[in-house]
């Protein structure tokens, strides 16, 4: 070999390895996830409030995904403007160790009612699992004199703008929930925003809300012990938990469904190799005995899906609610 080839492959060589070292400067956690991810706890960011159906799911994600991946795994609530101050923070994370809970409002309301997001919901996350599924419930304070649907519709309607229903934040499940419901009944109801579930329950318990639309793991014992009426459940079929109660549906407004949900999502920056290795794990997760009994006693519905599989339930909840948000004209404050 003459000195002007071994000169070049030199240099070719030198490239090569000037490449790899860039790409581990820009990507930090590629390595990390390929050489025995995670190496310190991981993060679980939650966009609201403690004391709602978010807590119960996140915590019983992450205490079996702690087991399963080897590292703890601690719940970060970071309630505030709708979650997007939440979704900023994990969009902007580069630790690697950093998730988010995604949710029906985040991920595919806002991009509809806010006009700009600091962050693009599509580009800057990445699917990871569908976690669960949980049923809404429709519900009065116990002096609201309504029995079932039926009652509370009429009494709306001889009363309009008189009654108040609360939730969780413009752009929450339960803001959602009560809007379709207001939709397809024609009812006017006052919308009374809260910063998450458990303010909102404390003034509804209280009597200073008339109303609510709830996931069933936040108020189903407090529907049990008789200080909040359940008059529908936003399900297809009754509940086992609540078989008196009829669905929506059952009470005059036929395809009528609201079912919150709960998955993980990664900032954009995390690596392929460490999103395959949570999914696995979510799936791991979600179907342990004593988290699908966990689950399953509060009334939500374990998943524990793929990344493509979540990604495709993501866009699908996308395009279903573009529509309920334009035609409720449903905006942020």
């Amino acid at each position: 070999m003459n000195p002007a080839d071994t000169r070049r492959r030199a240099l070719q060589r030198g490239l090569r390895v000037g490449s790899a070292l860039a790409a581990v400067a820009a990507f930090p956690g590629l390595t990390r996830a390929q050489a025995g991810w995670p190496v310190k706890p991981i993060r679980l960011i939650v966009p609201f409030a403690p004391g709602g159906s978010s807590e119960i799911v996140a915590r019983s994600a992450a205490n079996e995904l702690g087991k399963t991946l080897g590292q703890t795994v601690f719940v970060d609530n970071r309630p505030g403007a709708s979650g997007n101050i939440a979704m900023q923070e994990c969009a902007s994370s580069t630790d690697g160790h950093t998730l988010i809970l995604g949710h029906i409002g985040t991920m595919a309301v806002n991009p509809f009612i806010f006009d700009k997001l600091p962050f693009d919901t599509n580009r800057d996350f990445r699917p990871v699992s569908l976690l669960a599924k949980v049923p809404s419930l429709y519900v009065v304070n116990s002096n609201v004199p309504a029995r079932n649907l039926k009652e509370f519709i009429a009494l709306a309607k001889s009363k309009p703008g008189q009654l108040n229903y609360g939730s969780a934040g413009n752009g929450s499940a339960g803001h959602l929930a009560f809007e379709y419901l207001k939709m397809v009944s024609g009812i006017f109801v006052l919308h009374v925003p809260y910063r998450g579930t458990g303010p909102q329950l404390t003034d509804l318990l209280a009597g200073r809300l008339d109303a609510a639309s709830v996931g069933a793991p936040a108020i189903l014992a407090h529907i049990k012990s008789g200080k909040l009426r359940c008059i529908a459940t936003g399900t297809r079929e009754r509940l086992p938990q609540l078989p008196e109660v009829p669905t929506v549906a059952e009470s005059g407004y036929p395809g009528f469904e609201m079912t919150q949900w709960y998955g993980l999502n990664a900032p954009s920056s995390m690596p392929a190799a460490a999103i395959d290795k949570i999914a696995d794990a979510c799936g791991k997760a979600m179907h342990n005995a004593q988290a699908t009994e966990r689950l399953r006693g509060d009334t939500a519905q374990p998943v524990g899906d793929t990344p493509a599989q979540y990604g495709a339930f993501i866009r699908a909840e996308q395009a279903r609610w573009k529509e309920v948000v334009a035609r409720a004209k449903i905006k942020a404050d």
